[in-house]
């Protein structure tokens, strides 16, 4: 038998204050360790939360607008005669900034090493952080908070932050809405912003049981991280949550922002511009990085994770709303297919430009697209797109560095997205750090090293713009 050893006195005091020591450092070390859960129990009251959060909003959004100042041109320059399908102007020029002394046929003739040694790669070139990326979450656009604040009495104000980029960089709203099955009735928005208050009136007679239902589905509230009922909240006042078309408005997208629920820590995980629900039809991958093979299943996935950061910990605190995959989840779909992309009266057929309806400079910058300029070895007609994830590997220009909480060091594969109707939906590329066009060819003729001259680079913005 093992003979016990009895500690008494300063002995056991001097035992006990180590054990307590070592039982400190471990809880400091335990709270250090990067974890892949947000925290369940939340110590701090909400109001002392809240004002904190509140004192912290305007030097969080100076410091963001800084940079955005620092980066882009913002100001609003609308194309002559060039407009969304409702009739918002689209924004033209390029509105990155280059470094002084550099121009961009300059910067098209270096190596990428020659680029990320000077340290030249445009800084709107860089990846696009989250207004606040150490806090994330869905942020709205203020015209978006209002309207379904008036229709609804839901306010999506968040306490903490406001939305960053310029209206004028953003998809018109309401945007058209057009239906695979009903083309003779051209945008059946009505010119209004479909929300659980008017789907019905809308869309009875034109949908069909099912899709109507699915319709509803789309614009029920439910909770989600940063609108719910918990002391974690971002709202003022508890909230009804959110709905899928809140984010994807009129089933196209109104961009507002979030943080990709898949990628931890939180320094790494990306912005994600909300890219348009028309024509998820002919696709067959969803989710700007995310590769999921379904409609059903990112429908599915959005509700579960995505809602919640990718978190189903914090979803069953908040109040995860787990669809019904034969029925809701199927439902929900089957409208979504619905959505069209819109009219282009100058393709035939095959996608391509009809010569009798096109301009001079539309047939030659298609004659760009696909050849010198190469982008239909991925976006190939008759909707440019290939179906399939590209790694562009633009971490080539640069090297790895922080940005505003953002770790700038690589994207990693992203969804090739239709280029049909590309002019209804800036900002561009998957975190909406491309404001136009013009700033999207720019990135481009960079990462290919295709060497457009000025004249192509104009020419295939007026192509895009036919599509």
């Amino acid at each position: 038998m093992k003979k016990r050893i009895k500690i008494t006195g300063k002995r056991a005091v001097a035992v006990a204050a180590l054990v307590f020591i070592g039982f400190c450092t471990y809880l400091e070390v335990s709270a250090a360790r990067a974890t892949s859960y947000a925290p369940v129990a939340i110590t701090e009251d909400f109001e002392t939360t809240m004002m904190r959060m509140k004192a912290a909003k305007d030097e969080v959004m100076a410091r963001q607008m800084a940079l955005l100042r620092e980066r882009y041109d913002l100001s609003n320059r609308p194309a002559r005669a060039v407009t969304m399908s409702r009739g918002k102007a689209v924004q033209q020029g390029v509105r990155v900034k280059l470094a002084d002394g550099v121009t961009w046929e300059e910067l098209g003739a270096m190596t990428p090493e020659e680029i990320r040694n000077k340290g030249l790669f445009p800084k709107g070139f860089l990846p696009l952080p989250h207004p606040n990326h150490n806090e994330g979450g869905m942020l709205f656009p203020q015209f978006v908070i209002d309207e379904i604040n008036k229709q609804e009495g839901r306010d999506l104000t968040r306490f903490d932050l406001d939305f960053d980029l310029p209206d004028h960089f953003l998809p018109e709203f309401p945007a058209a809405i057009y239906l695979t099955t009903r083309p003779d009735l051209g945008d059946v928005s009505q010119g209004k912003v479909v929300t659980i208050n008017n789907y019905y009136k809308l869309f009875n007679g034109i949908l069909n049981p099912k899709q109507l239902e699915g319709l509803r589905l789309l614009v029920t509230p439910f909770p989600q991280q940063q609108f719910n009922q918990t002391e974690d909240r971002r709202s003022e006042k508890p909230s009804r949550g959110v709905t899928c078309f809140d984010c994807h408005s009129n089933g196209h997208t109104a961009a507002p922002t979030h943080l990709v629920g898949d990628i931890r820590p939180q320094k790494f995980r990306h912005r994600l511009d909300t890219p348009p629900l028309r024509g998820v039809n002919i696709q067959r991958l969803f989710g700007s990085q995310r590769a999921l093979k379904t409609i059903e299943d990112f429908t599915e996935f959005e509700q579960r994770a995505a809602y919640f950061d990718g978190d189903p910990v914090i979803a069953t605190k908040k109040g995860v709303n787990i669809l019904e995959r034969a029925s809701q989840v199927h439902f929900m779909a089957e409208f979504q297919a619905l959505l069209d992309f819109p009219p282009a009266e100058k393709l035939d057929l095959f996608g391509r430009l009809d010569e009798s309806k096109a301009s001079k400079a539309e047939l030659q910058g298609e004659k760009v697209f696909f050849e010198k300029g190469r982008c239909a070895e991925c976006h190939t007609p008759p909707y440019y797109t290939d179906n399939l994830m590209h790694n562009l590997k633009a971490e080539r220009f640069y090297k790895p560095q922080m940005i505003n909480g953002r770790y700038a060091a690589s994207d990693g594969p992203i969804k090739n997205f239709p280029l049909r109707g590309i002019k209804d939906s800036p900002p561009y590329l998957h975190d909406g750090r491309l404001l136009t066009l013009e700033d999207t060819v720019e990135f481009f003729n960079l990462i290919f090293g295709t060497k457009l001259t000025g004249q192509e680079k104009k020419d295939l913005v007026e192509f895009m713009r036919a599509l």
